[in-house]
């Protein structure tokens, strides 16, 4: 192109070409259609909760750490610690064949019970008032938290070889309803009503997911929800949390201390918080500040900016689990990956809805983010279960197939020119 002056005129950059925002929401969609989508962002999303929960423990545990064990990074390596165990048998779970995942369903189930009824005998170790720990040698561990897999891997198994029988209400709850059952009863003779409550959430999800009926459906969250109350009402400590949570300055000494201080510290961060490691809260005002009212200290150092991060992110998960379940052609896959974000997604909802007081303080931790090796190393190793689904999404294995040739090309690319120069 000319001017009148005869000049050639230059095109325009492309940077400097208008844009619409219907491109950007093209591009969006576009990039959310990739087929590793789902796979990078589950990596994503986990690598980051994780760093940002040992970041936290070290903070929120420091005074802690300090006061009982006489070392701020007590608490802190531990966790540590199990993050160098799990995320092995994490990457492990990555690359196990869907058969023989199946194949462990039963035996994992299995084991879960085992160990739950272990926690009444004298192995059995009271914490906080509840008989749900496991006392193996030098360690402890909450069989609870390894129960919340393998009921999902088991229901997961069960409902895929149904698949056929699905549209008739009693094959949809036989067996599953008797054994959860059964793992629920044995949850609840520890004294631990928040997990038990998370075991219902799963298997609610996952009725739900089936396409139980809806009168079933119903049925069943009506049950749980009168079930729950009954339980808190028969505890004078939960009955008195379950009055008092909307509102916890009117016992505040007493039954809304907890949740008093966690309200202090989320609404003391402001927008960006007050720094890392400058919690106040933590200098044993706020108890269990680093396992399930870390949330609050979060608040308190990273500010509402840090907590819509870390929401954030747990959306994500839960978009990445909902897309492999939604894509997928694997009935197991299927249930899998739905009952694993249903946990997921459910608990972190409680934590943080008991944080704020929008719920009855029940004992529950962060996924992720928490203190605590037992719930930690089932989590990752679940995370791990949905990376692998999303590797086996329509196209992601070629995709993957065609960025492992690239690199190896871009190698020998870079191999010859290096040589060449020599």
């Amino acid at each position: 192109m000319t001017t009148t002056a005869g000049e050639q005129r230059r095109p325009l950059a492309p940077a400097a070409r208008p844009v619409h925002s219907g491109s950007w929401f093209a591009t969006f969609r576009h990039t959310l259609d990739r087929p590793l989508t789902s796979y990078y962002l589950l990596l994503t999303a986990s690598t980051l909760l994780l760093a940002i929960g040992l970041m936290e423990v070290l903070s929120a545990s420091s005074v802690d750490g300090f006061v009982k064990h006489g070392n701020s990074y007590y608490w802190f390596f531990r966790q540590l610690t199990w993050v160098f165990l799990a995320l092995p048998v994490a990457f492990v779970a990555t690359r196990l064949p869907h058969k023989l995942l199946r194949a462990l369903a039963w035996p994992a189930l299995l084991l879960a019970v085992v160990l739950l009824a272990l926690t009444q005998t004298g192995l059995g170790v009271e914490v906080n008032g509840n008989r749900n720990w496991l006392a193996l040698g030098p360690v402890v561990v909450q069989p609870a938290e390894v129960a919340k897999l393998a009921v999902i891997l088991w229901c997961a198994d069960v409902y895929a070889r149904k698949e056929r029988l699905l549209d008739d209400w009693r094959h949809t709850l036989i067996p599953v309803a008797p054994v959860m059952a059964m793992v629920v009863g044995l949850v609840l003779l520890g004294g631990d009503l928040g997990t038990a409550l998370v075991l219902m959430a799963i298997i609610l999800g996952m009725l739900w997911v089936v396409g139980a009926p809806a009168r079933l459906f119903v049925g069943s969250m009506v049950t749980v929800g009168v079930f729950a109350l009954y339980l808190a009402s028969t505890n004078k400590e939960r009955l008195d949390r379950l009055t008092n949570f909307a509102d916890p300055f009117k016992d505040y000494q007493g039954a809304g201390w907890q949740s008093a201080h966690g309200l202090f510290a989320m609404s003391s961060g402001g927008l960006f918080g007050k720094g890392i490691g400058a919690s106040q809260q933590k200098w044993g005002s706020l108890p269990e500040a680093h396992t399930d009212f870390i949330f609050a200290v979060l608040g308190e150092e990273l500010g509402l900016v840090g907590t819509i991060l870390v929401l954030a992110l747990f959306l994500t998960i839960a978009y990445a689990g909902i897309r492999v379940a939604t894509r997928t052609r694997d009935p197991f896959v299927r249930y899998m990956s739905a009952g694993i974000t249903v946990w997921l997604t459910g608990q972190m909802m409680m934590n943080v809805g008991m944080v704020l007081a929008l719920l009855p303080v029940i004992g529950l931790p962060l996924p992720l983010v928490s203190y605590g090796g037992s719930a930690l190393l089932p989590s990752l190793v679940a995370l791990g279960l949905l990376v692998s689904f999303a590797r086996s999404e329509p196209g992601a294995r070629a995709a993957l197939r065609d960025r492992r040739r690239r690199r190896s090309s871009a190698g020998v690319t870079s191999s010859s020119t290096t040589r060449r120069m020599r």
